[in-house]
């Protein structure tokens, strides 16, 4: 009777516990759709990035400066899609930074935007030479 009455309460205790752990460990799975739209949100973010880096880049002055200071444009823009994380998140507010500068409507180019612009270009530089 003895094992019989165990049985019994190890079969209860089966039954009624794990289910309810099954449960708990199904609410700390993070949905595939929430997971999906998270890496999608980072991989837009990263592309807006390098596409505001490339712009600042693309732009007559820059390309003026760069000639004047021997800096090659395009290792500089292959060295973009070579950024990543913080490294691009910082070069990019910088170059959204000068764009804004440049944009302002302003004839000549201020020595502020010309030394970002002139870092900008020697970090993607020392970034691709890393790598």
């Amino acid at each position: 009777m003895r094992i019989v009455r165990r049985s019994l309460a190890l079969f209860l205790a089966v039954v009624l516990i794990a289910p309810s752990a099954q449960a708990q460990t199904q609410n700390h799975v993070i949905d595939p759709s929430a997971l999906a739209a998270a890496v999608q949100e980072k991989v837009t973010q990263d592309q807006a990035d390098r596409e505001a880096i490339l712009s600042l880049l693309q732009r007559a002055e820059v390309r003026e400066i760069a000639a004047k200071a021997g800096v090659s444009l395009e290792k500089a823009e292959a060295a973009v899609s070579t950024l990543a994380g913080e490294e691009l998140r910082d070069l990019a507010s910088q170059a959204r930074q000068a764009q804004n500068d440049l944009a302002g409507g302003a004839s000549t180019v201020v020595i502020s935007t010309t030394t970002i612009i002139i870092v900008l270009l020697l970090i993607i530089l020392i970034v691709a030479l890393a790598d």
